[in-house]
């Protein structure tokens, strides 16, 4: 830039203001796309409300009901086959001790 020469200072202002609304042309659409979707979302929502709070309901009542049936069906059930309790066992009739093998 020649010293001589005065710049404006309009003219860097005008393309400041330039560049603002380029910007501003270019990010408004992802912007205002996201805030609809938002907004879309939340009114879908508002009107689902009472009947995902029937839903939930509900299934917490099923919840319930299986789990009282699951408790009470293992609470009726027996172990299959002996139980080892750990006790030594007696002598066979003949009065030996037989080792295992």
């Amino acid at each position: 830039m020649n010293p001589g020469t005065k710049s404006s200072g309009k003219s860097l202002l005008g393309v400041g203001a330039l560049g603002v609304l380029a910007c501003a042309a270019c990010c408004i659409g992802p912007i205002l796309a996201f805030l609809g979707g938002i907004g879309g979302l939340s009114a879908v929502g508002a009107l689902w409300v009472p009947a995902l709070a029937a839903v939930t309901v509900l299934a917490a009542g099923a919840a319930a009901w299986v789990w009282h049936r699951r408790r009470r069906a293992a609470a009726c059930t027996t172990a299959p086959g002996p139980v080892d309790l750990g006790l030594p066992t007696p002598l066979p009739a003949d009065g030996h001790a037989r080792l295992p093998r």
